[in-house]
């Protein structure tokens, strides 16, 4: 089987629709993560024709960058896109916080190299900034930094990951042509980067890899008003006091309104995301093989029908559930 593939922007880069984001085999935050399970998910994502994995230093203080690593290098061709974590390690950015406080252009060096060993890789094809500030366009000396690590053949494009919720946060930096990607929340229930980002990218070239495209797992439609997360994983915040019950009936609406099953709720959210012409590829959290093999089949090309498209732009719900609940 081959995944159907899309230009990142302006990079010469092609991507797989559906992109393998990595954040859960850092196994820190997300709970239950096991090495050969996460590197059997992996390789198969290969072996069905993915070739886009997107991983972080700060997953699991760079445990699933050696794990993408071990796969990438079986398997050449394989893109790999990490992220700096901002040395003051604020996430988001703080209003007021400086490009130097954040990412000065030396750290930016240093931790590309450093990523670059747990890779064992020569060069990373998409790196990024871990959080984003507007105010930092033509502040400090990152963009030096990044033009300089291209010129080495350290880096082959260079972007930013943009805060929860934030998504007009990084329209200037698209628009001056600083980066060549932006990493952004997007799916049903947040459709905001429709207002502005994603014609900005469109318009400048600027690849779009989409996050959180199941809304951290409420899309897939398999989480019910009991469902319990175990000891220390972050969900426990994110899904906390009633928001699984606020859900259900968001849910139920969607499948009413389309006509689907349940069962049907995580591919339909899934080619919501990748109809817009603007995004480059969803990243998803692929911890089994299991999950990789149904995700795989949706990089078909197809997206979703016009008309369920529109019907879906009236289940946006503007909320913010990084924030604790009450």
């Amino acid at each position: 089987m081959s995944m159907h593939q899309r230009p990142l922007g302006r990079t010469g880069l092609n991507v797989t629709e559906i992109g393998y984001g990595a954040w859960g085999i850092g196994a820190d935050m997300w709970k239950g993560a096991q090495d050969d399970h996460s590197l059997d998910a992996l390789r198969r994502y290969v072996q069905l024709g993915g070739n886009f994995i997107d991983t972080a230093m700060g997953y699991g203080s760079g445990h699933s960058e050696r794990l993408v690593g071990q796969v990438a290098r079986e398997h050449p061709g394989t893109l790999v896109a990490t992220k700096i974590s901002p040395k003051n390690m604020e996430w988001p950015a703080a209003p007021g916080t400086t490009a130097d406080e954040a990412f000065p252009g030396g750290y930016i060096t240093d931790m590309t190299r450093a990523s670059l060993e747990r890779l064992g890789l020569p060069t990373i094809d998409v790196q990024q900034l871990h959080v984003w500030n507007d105010t930092w366009l033509g502040q400090g000396d990152w963009q030096d930094a990044a033009a300089q690590l291209k010129r080495d053949g350290l880096i082959r494009a260079f972007g930013i990951s943009i805060n929860d919720h934030q998504p007009d946060n990084a329209v200037k930096a698209v628009e001056a042509g600083a980066v060549d990607s932006v990493q952004v929340i997007y799916n049903v229930f947040d459709q905001s980067p429709q207002d502005r980002l994603l014609d900005a990218c469109l318009a400048n070239g600027v690849g779009v890899i989409v996050r959180v495209a199941l809304d951290e797992g409420s899309l897939t439609g398999t989480l019910t008003e009991s469902t319990t997360f175990p000891d220390g994983d972050w969900r426990n915040g994110y899904f906390g006091g009633d928001r699984l019950t606020q859900l259900q009936p968001r849910l139920r609406a969607i499948e009413q309104d389309l006509g689907i099953h349940t069962d049907q709720l995580a591919e339909t959210s899934l080619r919501f995301v990748l109809a817009h012409p603007a995004v480059s590829t969803v990243i998803v959290g692929m911890r089994s093989v299991r999950n990789v093999e149904r995700n795989a089949a949706l990089a078909d090309g197809r997206g979703l029908p016009q008309d369920q498209v529109a019907r879906l732009y009236a289940h946006r719900w503007d909320r913010n559930w990084y924030q604790s609940a009450e």
